[in-house]
């Protein structure tokens, strides 16, 4: 696996991998992560999968951690 770059935003830690044909993307936050996979050949190239990862697009990434933490805690506490 290989890291191709970063993406800087005010929420979340967000890295950009390539591995077996396919583009990583990552969000980190806390004790939470989450990863989507692209194929290579959905995109044009590593800028137009940048392009792609909007505000609007982090800020759902960050709706499923504040419900990844929920469930978490509900679990801790059974």
């Amino acid at each position: 696996m290989r890291v191709i770059g970063e993406l800087p935003n005010n929420y979340c830690k967000t890295t950009l991998f390539q591995w077996n044909e396919k583009y990583l993307v990552k969000f980190e936050l806390g004790l939470y992560e989450q990863t989507y996979k692209i194929d290579e050949y959905e995109v044009a190239d590593v800028e137009e999968l940048k392009s792609l990862i909007s505000d609007e697009f982090i800020k759902k990434v960050m709706v499923r951690f504040d419900e990844m933490h929920k469930d978490w805690g509900s679990i801790a506490l059974d």
